[in-house]
């Protein structure tokens, strides 16, 4: 039987550099792989699997003969090109959030629910928020062994999560403040430094800033509400009490979470320990004695999700304390869409 062919949507962006080098150095499961974008960036040659690949424009005729596609675009252009997708024979793996929360579009992490991508009457499965995803693999592990009931989750993400511009405007406002030995030693001295904001609320080098997504009710951000209803939905609990803050920080790429989980059993670290260090797609790394837990700068440009400080709570035996990283293009993007992909041509090559 001959391999599926793959089209590659927003080839040329953040997220799609970064899954041709992961197409590059997993297990080739493809035939033809067709690298798309839109129209300013057809005709542009990308190396593939060490071939070139011409890049070509966004079309309704891109999809024939597609077996899978992967779209790394933004929420409009998914919303629009995905269903010309589906409907041209193509089984659509999404990055965007257009249809995370759709009740007849699976919402996958494959470590967690692979069972849920062969369930998709639209002929689309959606890929997670990389925030969720950062700490999900861990949790659906933790999950499996003592039924996870709440979680409180603060968030730390990295500028990358805002794209390409979130990349240059932290780079930018870090060069300006090099250039000025007293930033940061007045209020708001920074915002008279860095000038643009780019797309943060306030100056992101030497800062921390509570705020990600956009506004929603009762004062949440959307990044928030997002962790909490994708993680319902990936653990498939519709109840699970979830409540997250999310915080930008002055990070390139990967981000952290710091996770109080409480489960319906009472836990034990060492146990919880031991499951964590045998979960597929995770990396215990926990000995503060010895100065040994993830740090974003440990993680930036690996696949699995990090874990240390892991701690029984004090006043809860149900209870657990830990903290996450996960490089957020990678494991929080291209990788879990491309793992996502594999299960489908998995499903599309079996006999």
């Amino acid at each position: 039987m001959s391999k599926p062919t793959l089209a590659v949507v927003g080839a040329t962006g953040a997220v799609g550099t970064v899954m041709l080098d992961i197409l590059s150095s997993r297990e080739n499961v493809w035939g033809e792989i067709r690298l798309v974008a839109s129209a300013r960036s057809a005709g542009r040659v990308l190396q593939v699997r060490g071939e070139d690949v011409v890049v070509q424009a966004l079309a309704p005729e891109v999809f024939d003969g597609v077996d899978v596609a992967m779209f790394d675009v933004p929420d409009e252009v998914s919303t629009k090109w995905a269903p010309i997708a589906a409907a041209r024979g193509a089984v659509v793996v999404d990055n965007s959030g257009a249809f995370r929360m759709d009740p007849d579009v699976p919402l996958v992490v494959p470590e967690v629910n692979a069972h849920a991508a062969l369930m998709r009457p639209k002929g689309i499965i959606s890929n997670p928020n990389c925030t969720t995803l950062s700490m999900i693999v861990a949790m659906g592990a933790l999950h499996r062994e003592y039924g996870l009931e709440e979680l409180v989750v603060a968030s730390y993400q990295a500028a990358s999560g805002a794209g390409q511009e979130g990349i240059d405007t932290l780079r930018e406002q870090y060069a300006k403040v090099a250039a000025s030995p007293d930033a940061g030693n007045r209020a708001g001295d920074l915002r008279g430094i860095v000038g643009d904001m780019g797309p943060f609320p306030a100056p992101l080098a030497m800062n921390v800033v509570p705020w990600a997504g956009s506004l929603q009710d009762d004062g949440w951000s959307s990044e928030e509400l997002k962790v909490r209803n994708e993680s319902r939905k990936i653990l498939g609990l519709r109840d699970l009490r979830v409540s997250a803050t999310c915080v930008r920080v002055p990070v390139i790429t990967t981000h952290s979470l710091a996770v109080h989980a409480r489960f319906g059993q009472e836990v034990d670290q060492v146990r919880a320990q031991d499951i964590l260090r045998e979960a597929e797609g995770v990396v215990l790394l926990d000995d503060p004695a010895a100065g040994e837990f993830p740090t974003p700068n440990d993680v930036v440009g690996t696949d699995p999700t990090w874990v240390g400080r892991v701690r029984r709570s004090v006043d809860d035996p149900h209870a657990l304390d830990l903290f996450v990283c996960g490089d957020n293009l990678r494991k929080g993007a291209a990788l879990n869409t491309a793992q996502i992909a594999e299960v489908v041509a998995s499903e599309l090559s079996t006999p």
